[in-house]
């Protein structure tokens, strides 16, 4: 390139600009420079033009600024250049560079002027010296006039010329370079076996031994000589092991059988496992501890007199597992801090029991009113006897301490706790506990006493008033429980003692919890008004009676109760739930006495006699029931609910000619729909079904919108008649005008469409024609009933199954979504669609129809015998009985889950669910009230109709399998 030979530019460095430093050293520039070698060997040329240029540009500068004046003037004297900006302002006299911009003849001026003392002449011997000496450190190849040292890497450089020749299979040819230098080395020696002296030996090893740490002294050692690290080591000696293994052992067992408690905690068998099992403190948990150790340690320095400071570092010491340094540290505490209870209590559990009684003795005396130290003393005696010596002597020096009081008296019989008590309660008057101890252990007179003494030491205590009432009581003074409770209560306010209506409750509650009605009912009497706003009473009390009830004091409810019903006698809303309550937890007694305070309170009210009448019934008692009903019908002549309750009475217990009489009475005095219909039915379940249809008759001029007299009728015609065209078509007539009457009627509807399909069968034989005839015209009348009754779950599920006994699976797969577009929640049709579904469509379906309406307890049966059918027997039981609690008036249920239980339940669960379904008498469900209300069944029960429903749905199972 062209530019390689012209002149670099001033100030240029070589390779500046590719991170080069650019500095120069004396050896560039200077008297030190080392010459280059004449052959070049020495190094580069191109590095010997730049020190030359360099040396020449430098010389040339130095005679411009020695010719040419400065601008500045003349320097002044013992100005040195480059002071200012950091320079040393010395120069060397000899073997250095002079040479500055100073230079020429103003610094020879300068010089020359200066004085030359002794200190100057001092320093050039030094400088001088230090000069020889570095020269003699050099090199012979770095001396100046040396130029026939050639550097190591110039003897090589033609070598590395040819390595550019070397071809790929040479390079991979070259060996691995390896220790060579082995071979030079001399044949290791065997180490040899130097014994030592026996007092050498001796001197070790009780310098070594340190019983606390548990390390114990070889008994024996050597040294061998080990020429290649030029020392010795030790070789460890079996017999110093064993002794030191032992010691360990020894420390260890001693450790553990030195325990708190004063016993041995050692398995001897299973020893060896259990030190397997300790687990070993990490690192990190090692420097807690030191951490820990150090931080209490400047507590205890800064205040020794701080008792927690010294039981937090015993524990420290506990937790590393130094029993005895943490000992030690509680010991300490003790003496420093001898009024803390706390040190004194560590200490005590941080010893044995022996020595745990030595230091609470020692405590005593240092804290003589310290109650814990005298029980903790206490505690650490094992008879009875030295127990009772400690905690008198306790007594003795706190005479006030209620612990030490009722500690003393528990371990005393009875004789000895009352004179306890007796000096107790001198000692101690406001304790209330001591008092009410010593009134239970009194006789009747004594206890009295007692607690007229305890209620005049403290007059604003309501237990001690409260326990006197109990007393009199547990005599059977009730009157003076009231008198008591009620003097209670005004005393109180009189001495301004704060008691809440609240408060007063929750002790009815613990008064009737401690088998004491009478006061519990005393306290209702007297406090339940109190803060209650008169508008109020009624809501608020009986609030407080379903509170009371739902926590278990049924005697706190009957009493709120029978007060409210005081105050307000004739609220109906009081009166029942006074019968519920005395229903669910009272007697047949208690129930009768409610009831019969009911109706003499409220005799208008039919219910109540009612309820009366059918407990009695019942209960077996029929001429009880008789009279209350003869009472009832004095009370409302004219009341409909007590004629039918009168004629069912007969009708149930066989007196049909009884009850047929009351029934025309009542048509005479109470006639209604209902009247009619009863009548009815006695008639056609005692098989006179012409005079059942007059009276239907009757009653359907008389109350044509009653739908149930169309029903009864149709029926009679249609299925218990002789089926001819004359009966059919009466049938007929009962249906149209009943849905002429009543468009409204669901089941008129539904038994009107299955009248038109089963009569072309029954009055001209089973054929097919016949049934597409009697399946079109209930289609007809399903579809006009669906007009008039828009979104009816009912019609649709029956007209479903229509198509489905008629063989339209199709249709009625069609018929079903449009139900569910039309009645997405019913729960009857998602029941219906979850049965009716093919097997692997029922889990996607029941899952839908629980998003729908999840709530549902036809959904939820459904669902239920899903899992039964798939043998999840504890999934369909929870099903089952979350449907049953749903709505436990829905027979359908009951009846499935009972099936189920039947065939794979045990004789413990069928039981159980029959008792329940008992006591919820269920009124409703498809097949519950096909078996139910079906005239051969009318003396059935309701345990037995469970019985019934459930061997129907047995079968239909079996049916469709």
């Amino acid at each position: 390139m062209a530019f390689r030979n012209k002149q670099a530019p001033k100030g240029y460095v070589p390779g500046l600009g590719r991170g080069a430093a650019g500095f120069t050293t004396r050896s560039d520039v200077g008297p030190a420079a080392m010459a280059a070698p004449a052959d070049g060997g020495g190094g580069s040329r191109a590095a010997e033009q730049r020190a030359a240029k360099l040396l020449m540009q430098k010389q040339q500068q130095q005679q411009k600024m020695a010719v040419e004046p400065s601008p500045f003037g003349q320097a002044p004297e013992g100005y040195v250049p480059g002071m200012g900006r950091g320079s040393t302002g010395m120069g060397f006299a000899s073997g250095g560079n002079n040479e500055g911009p100073v230079g020429g003849a103003a610094e020879e001026s300068a010089i020359n002027e200066t004085p030359y003392d002794e200190e100057d002449e001092e320093a050039d011997r030094i400088y001088e010296a230090i000069d020889e000496r570095m020269k003699k450190r050099r090199k012979k190849g770095d001396d100046q006039g040396d130029s026939t040292v050639s550097k190591i890497g110039s003897q090589f450089r033609d070598l590395k010329e040819q390595l550019a020749n070397v071809s790929e299979s040479e390079w991979a040819a070259i060996p691995d370079v390896g220790d060579y230098s082995l071979r030079y080395k001399q044949k290791r020696k065997q180490d040899t076996f130097t014994p030592i002296t026996d007092s050498l030996l001796e001197s070790r090893s009780m310098t070594n031994a340190d019983a606390t740490s548990g390390n114990a002294t070889l008994a024996g050692t050597a040294q061998v000589v080990d020429e290649k690290s030029s020392g010795f080591k030790s070789v460890a000696n079996m017999t110093g092991l064993a002794e030191a293994r032992g010691t360990v052992l020894g420390m260890s067992l001693d450790r553990m059988g030195d325990s708190v408690t004063g016993q041995t905690v050692v398995d001897p068998k299973g020893y060896l496992t259990s030190l397997s099992n300790n687990k070993l403190a990490t690192d990190a948990e090692i420097g807690d501890i030191n951490k820990a150790r150090l931080l209490l340690k400047s507590v205890r320095d800064t205040n020794p007199n701080h008792g927690p400071g010294w039981i937090a570092a015993a524990r420290v010491e506990e937790a590393a597992g130094k029993t005895l340094q943490a000992r030690k540290l509680i010991q300490e505490g003790c003496e420093v801090c001898p009024k803390s209870e706390d040190v004194w209590l560590e200490a005590a559990r941080l010893h044995p029991s022996d020595v745990a009684k030595t230091i609470l003795a020692s405590a005593v005396r240092r804290i003589p009113q310290s109650v814990k130290i005298f029980q903790k003393a206490a505690d650490l005696e094992n008879n009875e006897e030295s127990k009772k010596a400690v905690l008198r002597k306790g007594l003795e020096m706190n005479p006030t301490s209620v612990e030490l009081w009722k500690a003393a008296i528990e371990l005393e019989d009875a004789e000895n706790a009352k004179i306890l008590l007796s000096v107790a309660v001198e000692k101690v008057p406001q304790c209330v506990d001591m008092w009410l101890a010593l009134a239970r252990l009194e006789t009747y007179d004594n206890a009295r006493k007692v607690l007229n003494q305890a209620r005049r030491a403290l007059p604003t205590e309501r237990s001690i008033w409260l326990a006197a009432a109990k007393l009199e009581e547990s005599q059977n003074h009730d009157e003076m429980v009231e008198k008591i409770v009620q003097k209670a209560v005004s005393s109180l306010a009189k001495h301004d003692a704060i008691v809440t209506r609240s408060q007063w409750l929750n002790e009815a509650e613990m008064a009737e919890a401690s088998s004491a009605p009478t006061t519990s009912a005393a306290i209702i009497k007297f406090t339940i008004g109190l803060g209650v706003d008169v508008e109020d009473r009624q809501r608020t009390w009986a609030d407080d009676a379903n509170g009371t009830l739902s926590r278990g004091a049924v005697s706190t409810a009957r009493a709120i109760l029978a007060h409210s019903l005081s105050v307000f006698p004739s609220k109906r809303s009081l009166w029942m739930q006074a019968v519920e309550l005395e229903r669910k937890h009272g007697d047949a007694t208690s129930l009768d006495d409610v009831l019969a305070a009911a109706c003499e309170r409220l005799p208008k009210q039919e219910i109540f006699w009612l309820v009366r009448a059918k407990e009695k019934w019942t209960l077996g008692d029929v001429e009880k029931a008789r009279e209350i009903l003869t009472e009832a019908f004095a009370a409302n002549p004219n009341s409909e609910p007590i004629w039918l309750a009168a004629a069912k009475l007969e009708w149930e217990t066989g007196e049909i000619d009884r009850a047929r009489v009351l029934l025309q009475r009542a048509r005479e005095r109470a006639s209604s729909d209902r009247v009619y219909m009863k009548s009815a039915l006695l008639e056609r379940e005692s098989g006179k079904l012409d005079d059942a249809l007059n009276l239907v008759e009757e009653g359907i001029e008389k109350y044509p919108k009653f739908a149930k007299l169309y029903m009864i009728g149709g029926q009679i015609c249609s299925q218990e008649l002789k089926p001819t065209l004359e009966n059919i078509d009466r049938a007929r007539s009962f249906y149209k005008k009943g849905l002429t009457s009543c468009p409204n009627s669901i089941v008129l509807w539904i038994l009107s469409s299955q009248l038109e399909e089963k009569a072309p069968v029954l009055l001209n034989g089973n054929t097919t024609a016949n049934q597409g005839i009697g399946f079109t015209k209930a289609r007809s009348l399903l579809e006009l009933a669906r007009l008039k009754n828009a979104k009816s779950p009912e019609l649709w599920v029956e007209a479903i199954r229509l198509e489905r006994r008629a063989g339209n699976e199709k249709l009625a797969i069609t018929l079903m979504a449009r139900a569910l577009q039309e009645c997405p929640k019913s729960g009857l049709l998602l029941a219906e669609n979850i049965t009716t579904s093919p097997r692997p469509e029922q889990k996607s379906k029941s899952a839908d129809a629980i998003k729908k309406n999840p709530d549902d307890p036809l959904v939820i049966t459904a669902v239920a015998s899903l899992f039964a059918s798939e043998r999840k027997q504890e999934k369909a039981r929870k099903w089952f009985e979350r449907a049953v609690v749903l709505n436990p008036d829905l027979g359908d249920s009951w009846a499935k889950y009972y099936a189920f239980e039947c065939a794979v339940g045990d004789e413990t669960k069928k039981k159980s669910i029959k008792d329940r379904c008992i006591k919820a008498d269920p009124k409703h469900g498809e097949i519950w009230c096909s078996i139910m209300k079906d005239v051969k069944n009318t003396k059935v029960s309701t345990g037995e109709g469970l019985e019934m429903a459930s061997q129907h749905i047995i079968k239909m199972k079996e049916a469709n399998l």
